[in-house]
C-alpha cells in the first residue's frame, strides 16, 4: 500500500478531506502536530521550537546556534521512522523533508484561490481582515520553506506534488476521489527500491542528528550503508571537522563507510564553527559604545562564543520580544532607555534570560538596585576575559540546571 502526503493551503477543507481521506482508506494518520510531537520527543526540543522551523523569519541568533537545522533534522528522523510503515497519511510542512526517491508517497497538495479561502474562512467564524492575513502569513511561510528546500518559489507548484487539487473547482467528494484514484496507482506502489530508500533516508536522518547533537551541521545522505557528508560552510581547519565528523557517522549503526565532500557553498566568507553547548547560544551584546563591543564580540569570538550586538536600549528589547537572547551582557550608561530600565523591563517580561551588566561608570547603588533586580552578575570594564568567559559559562549552566527542573 502507499502513502499519501497532503500539504495544504489554509482555509482550503484540509481537514473535512482528510477525515474522508482516512475513513475510505483506513489508513493511519499523523498530521503536522504528531510529526513535530515525534520530533520533539527525539530531540527534547520544545515543540514550540520545533514549529519555528517552518517560519519564514529566522532568528538572529540561528547562525550561531544552528536551532532551525537542528529541529529539521529530528523532522526528518520522525518522518523516516513513520515511514517504515505503510498505509500512512502525513500532512502539513514536515511532508516536503521525505525525499523524492521514496516513490510510493503520493504528493498532494490542496489550494484555491483568495476570494474562496476567505469565503471559506468566513464560515469557520474569520472576519475578512482577519482571514487575509492568516492567508498571507500561510503563503509567506510557505514559500520560504519550499524555497530553502526545493528553490522553488511557489508552494504550489506542480513540479513538488504528484497532484495539485484545486478545491475551489472541485467538491471535497471529488477531490477526496482523485486522492483515492492516485493512491492506488501502480506509480506510488510500494517497491523494494523504495523501501531500500526509506532505509536509506532513515540512516541519513541518525548520522545528521548525531552531528547536530555534536554541535555540527553537516548535510547528509546515505545509500547502501555509504554515507555521505557535505560540507557547505568555509571552515578554518578542514582536516580536523572532517575526522570529527567521519568519527561520529561511523558510530551510528548501520553505516558501513563515510564519504566527505566539499558543496557548493563552501567557499562563502562565513566561517563555519562547531555549536559549544557549554557557552551561551543565544547572546546578545547590549552597549553604545560601537568600537567596545565590536572589539568584545570578536574577543569572545576567539573563545568560540557568538553573538548578536544591540548599540541601544530600544534595540535590545525589540530582539527580546522577537528571539529572546538566553544571556545579555548589558551596559548600563547609554542614551534613551538605559541599562537598568532594559533590565528591569526584561526580568520582568523574560524572567529566564540571564543579564550580566559590564558597566564603567556604575556605583554602588546602581550595583545593589541591579542584583535585587535579578542580575546574575556586576562586572566593571575594562573586564578581563577570562573572568568574562567563566561568568558566562556559569549563567550557561544555571540556564541548562533551570530547564532540568522544569523537565
Amino acid at each position: 500500500m502507499s502513502v499519501i502526503s497532503i500539504f495544504s493551503g489554509n482555509f482550503c477543507h484540509e481537514d473535512a478531506i482528510v477525515k474522508e481521506v482516512v475513513k475510505a482508506t483506513g489508513f493511519t494518520l499523523t498530521d503536522q502536530q504528531g510529526i513535530v510531537k515525534k520530533a520533539s520527543s527525539l530531540s527534547k526540543i520544545a515543540e514550540s521550537k520545533i514549529m519555528e522551523a517552518f517560519m519564514a523569519k529566522t532568528s538572529i541568533f540561528n547562525k550561531f546556534t544552528h536551532e532551525k537545522e537542528r529541529s529539521i533534522a529530528y523532522l526528518r528522523l520522525a518522518i523516516a521512522g513513520l515511514l517504515e510503515q505503510d498505509s500512512i497519511i502525513l500532512t502539513g510542512f514536515p511532508v516536503h523533508l521525505i525525499p523524492t526517491n521514496i516513490s510510493h508517497v503520493l504528493r498532494t497538495c490542496l489550494i484555491a484561490d483568495l476570494k474562496h479561502r476567505v469565503g471559506n474562512a468566513d464560515t469557520e467564524g474569520h472576519s475578512e481582515k482577519a482571514a487575509v492575513k492568516l492567508i498571507k502569513e500561510h503563503e509567506k511561510n510557505s514559500t520560504a520553506w519550499v524555497k530553502d528546500l526545493f528553490s522553488v518559489e511557489d508552494p504550489w507548484s506542480i513540479s513538488i506534488y504528484d497532484m495539485v487539487v484545486p478545491v475551489d473547482k472541485v467538491t471535497i467528494k471529488d477531490a477526496v476521489a482523485l486522492i483515492l484514484e492516485k493512491s492506488k496507482s501502480g506509480a506510488v506502489a510500494y517497491t523494494q527500491r523504495s523501501k531500500d530508500a526509506v532505509k536509506d533516508f532513515h540512516l541519513a536522518a541518525l548520522v545528521e542528528t548525531a552531528l547536530a547533537n555534536e554541535g555540527h551541521n553537516i548535510g547528509v545522505s546515505a545509500k547502501n550503508g555509504v554515507v555521505k557528508l557535505t560540507i557547505n560552510n568555509n571552515v578554518l581547519m578542514l582536516k580536523k571537522l572532517e575526522e570529527d565528523i567521519t568519527s561520529i557517522a561511523n558510530k551510528v549503526s548501520g553505516v558501513t563507510s563515510v564519504e566527505i565532500e566539499i558543496g557548493k557553498e563552501f567557499y562563502q566568507t562565513d566561517i563555519y564553527r562547531k555549536y559549544d553547548f557549554q557557552v551561551p547560544s543565544k547572546l546578545l551584546l547590549v552597549d553604545d559604545e560601537r568600537e567596545f563591543v565590536q572589539t568584545l564580540s570578536e574577543r569572545l569570538l576567539l573563545r568560540d562564543m557568538t553573538s548578536a550586538v544591540a548599540y541601544d536600549g530600544e534595540s535590545a528589547l525589540n530582539i527580546v520580544d522577537e528571539d529572546e537572547p538566553e544571556v545579555m551582557i548589558l551596559d548600563l550608561k547609554m542614551p534613551g532607555i538605559d541599562g537598568i530600565e532594559v533590565l528591569r523591563k526584561v526580568k520582568a517580561s523574560k524572567p529566564g534570560i540571564e543579564v550580566i551588566i559590564l558597566t564603567g561608570h556604575g556605583s554602588e547603588a546602581d550595583r545593589r538596585v541591579c542584583m535585587e533586580l535579578g542580575a546574575f552578575a556586576y562586572l566593571h570594564k575594562p573586564v578581563d576575559i577570562d573572568l568574562l568567559s567563566e561568568t558566562l559559562k556559569k549563567a550557561n549552566q544555571k540556564i541548562k540546571d533551570n530547564l532540568s527542573r522544569v523537565k
